[in-house]
Formats: C-alpha cells, sequence, structure tokens
C-alpha cells in the first residue's frame, strides 16, 4: 500500500477474563490510515490555495513517505482534505480534495475524464489543446498535451511520478490514443528531486507528423522537438495579432517555430522577419512555412543583439520572449530585460506602428508588465494606445485562488502622434 492508502486492517486482541482468545479483525476508517500535517494559522490553505510550504507545517503526524497522499488538518485538528507529500520539496503538499481521496485507478480516470469534459463544452480544438494542466484540473504535477490521436505526458511532482502508469491506463480508457510520449525534461522536475526522461508509455514513437490550426501546418515531434511540441498556451494570439498584418512589413523576434509569422503570412503580410537564438526554432519555422505554402525570412540571433544592431524599421513587431524570471528574487533583472527589448523596438517601429508583445512569468504581474513597457516609451519619447490585451488560452484554466495559475499576459500597442 503506497501512502496509506486503500482499507488496511488493524487486528485487535478481544479478552476474556485478562486472556487473548480470538483475533478479529476491524477495519478501520481510511482517514485513521493516513499519515498527514496539522497547517499552522494564517496559511495561504485557509484562503483557498492549494500549497503547503515548509513553513506552514505545525507539526507532521504518522511518519509518511515522499510521495504519499496524506491527509491535512487544522490547528484545531479539524480536516482539510488530502494532498500529495514531498518534503525535499519547497512546497511539501499539494491538496488534492477538500474530502478524502485514494489515488486509485478510478479517481484518475475520473478527475481526467473531469477535465476532457471542460475543453468539449469550451471553443478549443479537441484535436490540438492542453487535456490536463495540473493545480488548475485538480492533478498537480500532471500536463497531457493532445496533438491529433497522439499525448504528450508530463509528470512534475514525485507523487505522480510515482503514479504515471495508472495515469496513462486512465488515458487510453478514455482516449484511445495512437501513442502515448512521457516527455518528463521538464526544469520543474528538479524541484521535485526526480531525474528526467523520455520514453514511450503507450504505442511505438511517432515519426514526425504535422497539424493543422487556422490554416498554419506546424510539424510536430513529441520524443524530440521542443517542449511537448507547441505552445498552446498562445496559439489564440497568433489570429488575433495576424488580424493587424495585411500589407505590413513584419518583426516575429523570439519566433520559436513560427506560429505568429505563420499567422501573419496567411493574413497577407508584406513579408515578415522571424528571428531567434536557437538554430533549431528558425529551422523550424523555415520547415513550418514551407508545409503552409508562405515564405518567411529567418535569422539565428540573439534577440537583444538583434534589436540592438538592426537599422530596418517595420510596421509590426511582436516579442514573445521565454520566461525571463522564474522566481520573485530576479523580478527586477526580467524587469530591466524587457524594458530593453521594448525601447529597441519602439524605435524600430513606422509610423503609426504597433508592438504586440507578451511575458509568460507569473511572477511578472500584467500591472507590472505594463508599467515596464510605459517606462520604456517614456525613455524612447513614444505614446501608446491598447488596442488588444491577451491572456492564456481556456485550456489552461486561471484558477481564481492560485495566482500562479494565471501567468501569459500580452499587449498589442500603437505609436500615437507625439504631443
Amino acid at each position: 500500500m503506497v501512502g496509506g492508502e486503500g482499507l488496511g486492517r488493524e487486528t485487535p486482541m478481544i479478552k476474556r477474563k485478562g486472556r487473548a482468545v480470538l483475533d478479529i479483525p476491524i477495519p478501520l476508517p481510511f482517514s485513521l490510515l493516513m499519515a498527514g500535517l496539522i497547517i499552522k494559522p494564517r496559511a495561504r490553505i485557509f484562503h483557498g490555495h492549494e500549497w503547503v510550504y515548509a513553513s506552514d507545517i505545525q507539526k507532521t503526524f504518522g511518519n509518511p513517505l515522499p510521495g504519499d497522499l496524506i491527509t491535512l488538518k487544522d490547528f484545531k485538528d479539524r480536516p482539510l482534505g488530502c494532498g500529495i507529500y514531498n518534503p525535499n520539496s519547497q512546497i511539501v503538499a499539494r491538496r488534492i480534495s477538500r474530502r478524502l481521496q485514494k489515488l486509485d485507478q478510478e479517481f484518475f480516470t475520473r478527475r481526467i475524464g473531469q477535465a476532457i469534459a471542460y475543453r468539449q463544452k469550451i471553443n478549443i480544438d479537441p484535436e490540438l489543446c492542453r487535456l490536463v494542466w495540473s493545480e488548475s484540473d485538480g492533478l498537480p504535477g500532471i500536463i497531457v498535451d493532445k496533438y491529433g490521436d497522439h499525448l504528450v505526458l508530463q509528470t512534475t511532482t514525485l507523487a505522480m511520478d510515482q503514479r504515471k502508469e495508472l495515469i496513462s491506463k486512465a488515458l487510453i480508457d478514455l482516449c484511445n490514443p495512437a501513442s502515448i510520449t512521457l516527455r518528463n525534461d521538464s526544469s520543474m522536475r528538479k524541484a521535485e528531486g526526480l531525474e528526467n526522461e523520455i520514453k514511450m508509455l503507450h504505442g511505438s514513437q511517432p515519426e514526425p507528423f504535422t497539424v493543422e490550426h487556422q490554416g498554419s501546418i506546424f510539424e510536430i515531434d513529441p520524443a524530440n522537438g521542443q517542449k511537448t511540441g507547441l505552445f498552446l498556451d498562445i496559439m489564440d494570439s497568433y489570429d488575433r495579432v495576424a488580424q493587424l498584418a495585411k500589407g505590413k512589413k513584419v518583426l516575429d523576434v523570439f519566433c520559436n517555430q513560427g506560429g505568429f509569422g505563420l499567422a501573419c503570412m496567411k493574413a497577407g503580410a508584406k513579408s515578415v522577419l522571424a528571428v531567434d537564438i536557437s538554430e533549431e526554432a528558425t529551422a523550424a519555422t523555415k520547415r513550418n512555412a514551407a508545409l503552409t505554402g508562405v515564405e518567411i525570412e529567418t535569422v539565428t540571433s540573439n534577440a537583444f543583439d538583434f534589436l540592438r544592431r538592426h537599422e530596418e524599421t517595420y510596421d509590426l513587431i511582436i516579442l514573445d520572449p521565454p520566461s525571463f524570471t522564474r522566481n520573485k528574487k530576479t523580478v527586477k533583472d526580467a524587469m530591466r530585460g524587457y524594458k530593453e527589448i521594448h525601447l529597441r523596438a519602439l524605435k524600430m517601429l513606422n509610423h503609426d506602428g504597433q508592438v504586440a508583445t507578451f511575458c509568460c512569468s507569473h511572477h511578472a504581474s500584467r500591472e507590472l508588465f505594463l508599467e515596464t513597457i510605459q517606462r520604456a516609451a517614456i525613455d524612447g519619447k513614444r505614446t501608446l494606445r491598447t488596442i488588444q490585451s491577451h491572456s492564456q488560452r481556456l485550456d489552461h484554466p486561471i484558477i481564481t485562488t492560485i495566482p500562479e495559475t494565471e501567468y501569459l499576459k500580452g499587449f498589442v500597442l500603437e505609436l500615437a502622434p507625439n504631443r
């Protein structure tokens, strides 16, 4: 039994006249079999969050093991539900329910089924979406992306990594996929003490295949490509930005696999220059452009160096960098980086030009990101007006009490006449 899961039995002795005469197995309640934590007052869990840090713990009882399912109680011994446990992580426990659960096959099938049902009722391409997204779907540490008949699974918490076979079986039963690739090369695994691995959990490793999104064709290689295949969270923004691109000269910086550039060319852009530091990314952009039937010029270069030295001007500039910060300690440094690329980009805009800019770090709030852009505009003696606001796609749900689930923000800003 892992982590006290399942209904175990204790065997008390029944005594008559001072001597034991019979052993009778009596089932104990599930809750009594679980080790757990007592949480201090004022911890975030009392405000609807699902994480428990080491500093939140008043007492540990029952000797839980890393990866166990544990019970959570408040400082007055009242139940708070149950969660997964890893004392070697900064986040010691992650609540999975306000009621007691078992991390068995039924649990995973039910929770993943609920995640799938949510995607079915929103306006998301069912063949190209994030099917499960960690805490947002009540499955902390499970990420599942769907590309047609193929699934890509990541397990970023110890407890879920220990149960990946149960997760795989639930996905097979619910989705009947041609393959499931375990793509466990995320940097988040290190915080849980997990090694990286990439392997097949179901079916044979697929050869690179293509998927279509609103007319753009992308090549997917689940085992060897970047991330799980595509950045699904931002794909709705491709076409919204492309609506502004007709007849324009476009610069796509941090282009990744060319999603913005492809959409802009499909929408009638005059030209697109795509820039990325990764040769793999610019090569993928070229392949995707050929598959889509458009022409995109690419440059493999450090974006900061390119923006500093490049002398051409553009009608529409797209900035979609990777996260510049992954913790609170480096936010100030990250903001300096964001200010630098915006200051350079604003100077490269033609009259009435537009910049579409995105930030994918939770630690840089929407307000802080916009304030940084405003400071760049002031230094560059530019006046900006907002014409679009962006967020992550709905298959990356935002839980109101877990601010970490909201991370992607973006704006399209237009040069206004200097006053």
